[in-house]
């Protein structure tokens, strides 16, 4: 684990090398019945996974939001996009999601869990957000990704606005769009893996299980 501890705030102007993330040839944009055959083994083969989703922002008020339009999903090498507009995909997705077998990990999940049980009859099981794990007691909020990012490797992670709030309904996503989206889903999954071991190593020299972000916000 990195000493680094940072705020939201101060991480805007600490100089750290950039998070390399996903390559793009790892990322599977699911939109055919043999990509989803091999995503549902590669998923149901693994104990732990990263999730997050993606929608269109909405821009007027009192606008409904449509979403979730994208689903991703990932592994230590390699990252599951689903469309939810490609509708066969639907039945995969329940089947990795609704799995008590595979634990889920994410960041910011907030009502992800009851947006996907009202709009896809989806009821996801054994699901973590890791920004509730790591805030640490006293701490309001969540803790980030990128913040985490900084604690536990030192490094910063890119989030660009402007990808963020781009139309993730097309049809067409481009390549900046499919690595944010396969990065928001695969650095939760690599962040659990280091806090997992942090909390091993403690538990087994007999130390105080301290958040191991304590002091984050």
């Amino acid at each position: 684990m990195n000493d680094v501890k940072l705020s939201r705030s101060s991480l805007r102007t600490t100089e750290l090398p950039a998070y390399p993330g996903i390559a793009l040839a790892d990322v599977s944009l699911v939109v055919s019945d043999e990509q989803a055959d091999a995503a549902l083994m590669a998923l149901l083969g693994a104990d732990v996974i990263g999730f997050d989703t993606e929608s269109k922002p909405t821009f007027l008020k009192g606008e409904v939001s449509t979403g979730p339009h994208l689903i991703q999903l990932a592994t230590e090498t390699r990252a599951y996009l689903f469309p939810i507009s490609w509708t066969p995909g639907h039945a995969v997705l329940k089947t990795i999601l609704e799995s008590p077998l595979v634990l889920k990990v994410g960041f910011g999940l907030g009502n992800d869990r009851a947006v996907l049980r009202s709009r896809l009859g989806i009821e996801v099981h054994n699901l973590i957000d890791m920004g509730e794990v790591l805030r640490g007691p006293g701490h309001r909020g969540t803790v980030g990704a990128k913040v985490a990012v900084a604690h536990f490797f030192g490094q910063k992670l890119q989030k660009h606005k402007r990808i963020g709030t781009s139309n993730w309904a097309s049809r067409r996503l481009t390549a900046q769009q499919l690595l944010y989206a396969a990065n928001d889903a695969q650095v939760a999954l690599r962040v659990y893996r280091v806090w997992r071991e942090t909390r091993e190593t403690q538990e087994a020299q007999g130390e105080t299980l301290n958040p191991p972000t304590q002091g984050l916000d």
